[in-house]
């Protein structure tokens, strides 16, 4: 008998991809979301992703922060994948209390309910963690070997050095594919509050026989996701701006690199955690495996949407910005079987399609650059 499933944010980019392709699947989904305008617009009933699953779920409209809201979502669901979250790492540097409030506290709620209503029928919780709990990641130095990176030097990057150095010898590092047992040392909140959501359920899980696992998702990408949302998803957003023919201020020399992971993909290895039971109570990579500049992203997008528009590398950073990062994927490839199966090239031409389809969005990232100025993260 397929199992009842909630989804948190299954009304976001990725939890209406999922339930779409559970309910495919056979299973019954139930889905607890605020509808953020952040994500969905000041109209959120009229938000492309409410709309793909408003007829095809039950829809509980609530917030993670409020116990009540937890207490109907969790009656008779045998499992919890738990997207919902506060997902922009500048953002999260001056909305702090917001991140931990939603993020951590939304988290810490399910796990007491969980503790305390032993009638409940929960049977395994995934939890979406993510690759900003590495900071920096892995990397080699020649001299010292594999090393673990502190966040860069705002002092370097106002000289337009924006190389990671070997904490211990100070030279330039080498990049490395980041695995599950890499260093956790996250450099922005948003990443912290991912540590402890992650940390959370696997100690709370054990403790309950509830199995967990918890995902390290990459940069996710694809159709579905917002383009109105100017904190996060530079490939959304730079569509918007291109779209709004206006300008784009590449960050520090263009040069910095995301593991992009495709939509379905994503769908696809959260799935395997749902479904078999090796993934218990262990934390996995999520991503493509590979790394892709941001000038890459750039020369992509224009030529996908055929565009003339200007780009500047303007030597601009971010305080709590990493400079690259791409998965180990050994591990869930080894385990569950995962390897992901659509290439940036392919993906990007398939996002590019979905976006010149839909309505022209408001290009808000203008405010969020202000916003983070202002606050002295944008340097």
């Amino acid at each position: 008998m397929k199992k009842n499933i909630l989804i948190t944010g299954g009304a976001g980019f990725i939890g209406t991809a999922l339930s779409l392709t559970l309910i495919g699947k056979g299973y019954k989904i139930r889905v607890l979301d605020n509808l953020s305008e952040q994500i969905h617009g000041s109209i959120p009933e009229k938000s492309h992703l409410f709309n793909l699953i408003k007829d095809e779920v039950e829809f509980i409209k609530g917030d993670v922060r409020n116990r009540q809201d937890w207490l109907k979502a969790l009656q008779g669901q045998h499992m919890v994948v738990h997207l919902a979250a506060e997902t922009g790492t500048g953002q999260s540097m001056y909305e702090i209390e917001k991140y931990t409030d939603v993020n951590i506290k939304g988290t810490s709620i399910l796990l007491d309910i969980l503790a305390n209503h032993k009638d409940h029928s929960v049977e395994k919780i995934i939890i979406a963690s993510s690759r900003s709990i590495y900071g920096e990641g892995k990397y080699q130095c020649i001299q010292h070997g594999i090393v673990y990176p502190k966040e860069r030097k705002e002092s370097d990057m106002l000289q337009k050095d924006f190389n990671v150095k070997c904490p211990i010898c100070n030279t330039n590092a080498g990049l490395l594919a980041t695995d599950e047992l890499s260093k956790i040392h996250p450099s922005s909140i948003y990443g912290l509050t991912k540590q402890v959501q992650e940390e959370m359920c696997m100690i709370a899980g054990k403790s309950l026989n509830v199995p967990v696992v918890a995902y390290r998702y990459q940069n996710v990408y694809g159709p579905g996701q917002s383009l109105s949302n100017p904190y996060t998803g530079i490939l959304s957003i730079f569509s918007t701006r291109i779209k709004n023919n206006n300008e784009i201020n590449i960050f520090e020399d263009g040069e910095e690199s995301r593991d992009f992971v495709y939509i379905q993909d994503v769908v696809d290895a959260t799935i395997l955690g749902i479904e078999k039971d090796e993934a218990n109570y262990n934390v996995y990579n999520v991503g493509s495996g590979v790394q892709t500049s941001v000038l890459d992203v750039i020369r992509n997008l224009t030529k996908e949407y055929n565009a003339n528009i200007n780009y500047t590398i303007s030597g601009n950073f971010r305080l709590g910005d990493i400079r690259d990062n791409y998965a180990d994927l050994s591990k869930i490839t080894i385990d569950l079987g995962f390897k992901p199966k659509v290439s940036f090239e392919q993906g990007i031409k398939l996002f590019c399609q979905w976006v010149s389809n839909q309505e022209i969005q408001s290009d808000q990232y203008s405010k969020s650059f202000e916003e983070m100025k202002n606050k002295g993260l944008l340097k």
